[in-house]
């Protein structure tokens, strides 16, 4: 490894061994996945990072290296749109590449950055997927093939009595027709970065979302440590929500008693801290691709 004005400089036996390193990990956490479409089966749990994002298996498989960082024998990436090559022969990621994307790297930017300002807030108690079932039949609810723990009326009951308190757009709008008007809120996307708030499950699953996006700006390190994080989150939306998952061998966090919505704030205050420096780290990575984008225009 050695160390250019501006550049670390990865050797190729270096960067060789965390790429494979890299893929590894994946490999383990995709697995499963994989062998479940070859089966036409569904998880829903852990096929949602797979289904509502939009970064495929092997998309989170590739490595990159991230901003500063320069790859020496990397052939295959010369033909690569996101990447440049030095007069040294090394590659590395070309930030005048993300030129026309500007605007949306300025708003994720804005978005993370604001909110890892702001206090969580926990009064929330994952009620969102109940708001999405709300009102509806198990034959209509989104995960169709796994039984509601609660009849109807007692989704309604609790619902009613809880009251609901999404601040999250991307949860908000799957609420069902009687349900939204309940919400104390009403996120939409042009009010997501006022909204958006370190102690909502989908926020935090959503820097999986976002350092995917922009994955050679910030590095494959970032999106794999988020994709833990979100992986953990989802399972805590899910084990909150009313579905009986005890066959998957999930246990249900039952929010509609004060025994579990204590667990369930415990568990989203977990959450919150194991997610505050990678929001951290995001947000400063995004922040030095605009300034070595703006640098470069």
């Amino acid at each position: 490894m050695t160390v250019a004005t501006d550049l670390v400089v990865l050797d190729e036996p270096t960067w060789h061994a965390l790429a494979e390193a890299h893929a590894r990990k994946v490999d383990a956490w995709t697995s499963g996945r994989l062998e479940r479409v070859r089966r036409g089966a569904k998880h829903p749990v852990d096929d949602f990072l797979f289904t509502y994002y939009p970064t495929r298996p092997a998309q989170l498989r590739r490595w990159h290296p991230g901003l500063g960082v320069a790859l020496s024998g990397a052939t295959q990436l010369a033909t690569d749109p996101a990447y440049r090559t030095r007069g040294d022969g090394s590659v590395t990621v070309d930030p005048a590449t993300f030129r026309r994307r500007r605007d949306g790297l300025a708003w994720v930017e804005g978005l993370v950055r604001c909110s890892a300002e702001r206090l969580p807030r926990l009064s929330c108690f994952g009620l969102h997927e109940w708001a999405m079932v709300y009102g509806l039949r198990q034959d209509e609810v989104r995960h169709e093939s796994w039984p509601l723990r609660l009849a109807p009326h007692e989704i309604r009951t609790v619902v009613d009595g809880q009251g609901v308190r999404c601040t999250h757009y991307d949860a908000y709008r799957f609420f069902t027709p009687d349900a939204a008007p309940l919400n104390e809120l009403v996120p939409t996307r042009a009010t997501q970065p006022d909204l958006d708030q370190p102690g909502c499950l989908h926020a935090t699953m959503d820097l999986y979302k976002w350092s995917s996006k922009y994955a050679a700006l910030v590095g494959s390190d970032l999106v794999a440590d988020t994709f833990a994080l979100a992986r953990d989150a989802r399972r805590l939306d899910m084990q909150a929500a009313p579905y009986d998952l005890r066959d998957l061998g999930y246990d249900a966090v039952a929010v509609e008693t004060p025994d579990g919505r204590a667990e369930y704030v415990r568990q989203q205050r977990d959450l919150v801290e194991r997610a505050a420096p990678l929001r951290a780290r995001l947000a400063a990575a995004l922040g030095a691709g605009l300034r070595a984008l703006d640098a470069v225009s």
